[in-house]
């Protein structure tokens, strides 16, 4: 493969096996990085893996077009096994530059109905399922610059939230708590862990996988053209996010179609006051409309338009 802007990069991508995954690592292998295909193989609720190895097809794929792949089928929310994925980068390839996070599944409910199972489930593997694996990279990274005399890596994490994580979705009450929790665990660990060289951020992206197909009215794929939907429209700003060249941090930014927007985060609106004094219950009431209503109201959550 030609040399392209993450030429040499060691990259992991995990839930790599299909959709967003597999086409984020494609990307990177075009741009020259060395990828680490990850993916349990499970089905889209979650289940068991089966025969189909996705990921070694994806590792095939790149290794016969003239890049650099090799496969793992990590549980990315086991502590142990997100440990040893990044042990194998670190092993295979000398180091460990980039670590997108992107495995994950549903397990759809309203919340009245939902089982603690079907919560647990779901957080786990998304939520967990983004620190683990960031906690082991973060210490290979900081060993990195201790053994480097202080000189910090260039290293990033991409992380994977959603549309639904920031505005709430009708019947994905667990999915939209993990991947709100994301978004807000993006803006820390850019916080904490910039010492060490890492830039991190996330994105929400819009695009046609196995998670969308289940959502009633989502844009089927068009017989010939253009697919705006097709999960590689959004694979460029996670190369971007995941290169060198990347230099912001902390941020969301909501992708599809070829555009993409910056999300911004929660943000202190206005403040009103009684003055130095306490207030009463029934002054508290007038405050809290006085300061609602004077920013814009919140996006709709999804499903209720």
């Amino acid at each position: 493969m030609a040399v392209g802007c993450c030429d040499g990069r060691v990259v992991i991508v995990t839930g790599a096996g299909r959709g967003l995954g597999r086409a984020h690592a494609l990307a990177f292998a075009a741009e020259g990085a060395h990828v680490l295909v990850n993916d349990l193989g499970a089905e889209g609720g979650g289940s068991q893996p089966g025969p189909d190895d996705a990921a070694t097809a994806v590792a095939q794929e790149i290794n016969a077009a003239g890049g650099s792949a090799a496969v793992n089928h990590a549980d990315v929310a086991d502590w142990e096994q997100a440990g040893a994925m990044v042990a194998q980068a670190v092993d295979t390839w000398g180091r460990l530059d980039t670590l997108v996070c992107n495995a994950g599944f549903l397990r759809d409910r309203m919340l009245v109905n939902m089982s603690e199972q079907e919560w647990d489930a779901v957080v786990r593997v998304h939520l967990k399922g983004h620190f683990a694996p960031a906690r082991h990279a973060v210490g290979h990274w900081r060993e990195r610059q201790k053994a480097s005399g202080g000189e910090p890596p260039v290293a990033r994490i991409v992380n994977t939230s959603s549309g639904a994580g920031l505005m709430g979705s009708i019947g994905q009450g667990n999915y939209v708590a993990a991947k709100g929790a994301i978004a807000s665990l993006t803006i820390q660990q850019a916080a904490e862990w910039g010492r060490y060289g890492v830039l991190a951020n996330a994105i929400a992206p819009d695009a046609r996988t196995r998670m969308t197909a289940v959502i009633p009215g989502y844009p089927e794929q068009p017989a010939d053209g253009w697919d705006p939907k097709a999960p590689e429209n959004v694979s460029p700003l996670v190369v971007w996010l995941g290169s060198a060249a990347c230099d912001v941090t902390g941020r969301v930014f909501e992708c599809t179609a070829g555009q993409l927007n910056v999300c911004d985060g929660w943000q202190h609106g206005p403040v009103v006051s009684v003055g130095e004094r306490a207030m009463t219950v029934a002054e508290a009431g007038v405050l809290a409309h006085r300061s609602a209503g004077a920013e814009q109201p919140p996006a709709p959550v999804y499903g209720t338009r």
